[in-house]
């Protein structure tokens, strides 16, 4: 993997995989508006889950999490809201996650956090 849009993509998808295996529905991925994009959409049980996953390849600029400023959540909050309207859904209870993603040594190492905001 040589590029960060490989190395992200890479990080989502395992991360789809490890919600996969927990049992969450995946909904959606890389849903995009003009406020920016969500990187995960699923559900668990009766829950929406919006998840903001970070992939690094080494920690050398931090966990991967630490990328993950109050700011960020801030847009995740707005980006939830813009998906709520655009698919018309009310009523519902939503959950804003974390996820990280670190690739070292040919190992995948993922960790989630549940309701960061």
């Amino acid at each position: 993997m040589n590029t960060n849009t490989n190395v992200g993509k890479y990080g989502e998808d395992r991360a789809s995989e490890f919600l996969e295996r927990l049992g969450y529905e995946v909904l959606e991925r890389n849903w995009r508006c003009n406020v920016g994009e969500i990187d995960i959409i699923a559900k668990d049980h009766e829950c929406l889950v919006f998840a903001e996953v970070k992939t690094r390849t080494r920690v050398g600029f931090g966990h991967p999490f630490e990328a993950i400023t109050s700011t960020k959540m801030l847009k995740m909050r707005q980006l939830v809201g813009e998906w709520c309207r655009a698919y018309r859904v009310t009523g519902v209870q939503v959950r804003l996650d974390a996820i990280s993603v670190l690739l070292t040594g040919g190992k995948v190492h993922i960790e989630h956090l549940k309701q960061v905001f």
